[in-house]
């Protein structure tokens, strides 16, 4: 095999490697795994996960899991230790809520 070809096919390996891995962030936690979140103390909490980071729900169109595409994004939530969500300290005076947020929401 020559040189080329074993820098083509580490490329393409290295690109099917990354979209499964994509796919794979972007499924829905299941219920095992949020029950077992929350039994850990942990609470939902909307607006203060950054873009891509989310665990769950993002709003029409996405699927779940790491799909918000702003930081902060009022309709996406991320896990949180429990009582902090609205407590935590975010860029221009933003605050988490138990709620979804009708604040920075992609247009």
């Amino acid at each position: 095999m020559s040189m080329r070809s074993t820098v083509s096919a580490a490329l393409l390996a290295s690109a099917v490697a990354t979209a499964l891995a994509s796919f794979a962030t972007a499924a829905p936690l299941t219920e095992a795994q949020v029950k077992a979140a929350m039994d850990a103390g942990k609470e939902k909490c909307f607006g203060v996960a950054l873009k891509g980071q989310n665990d769950c729900k993002a709003g029409a169109g996405t699927t779940c899991q790491g799909t918000s595409t702003v930081d902060y994004q009022g309709n996406a939530w991320k896990f949180v230790d429990g009582g902090t969500c609205t407590t935590m300290n975010l860029p221009d005076g933003r605050k988490g809520s138990s709620t979804e947020l009708a604040r920075d929401i992609p247009s």
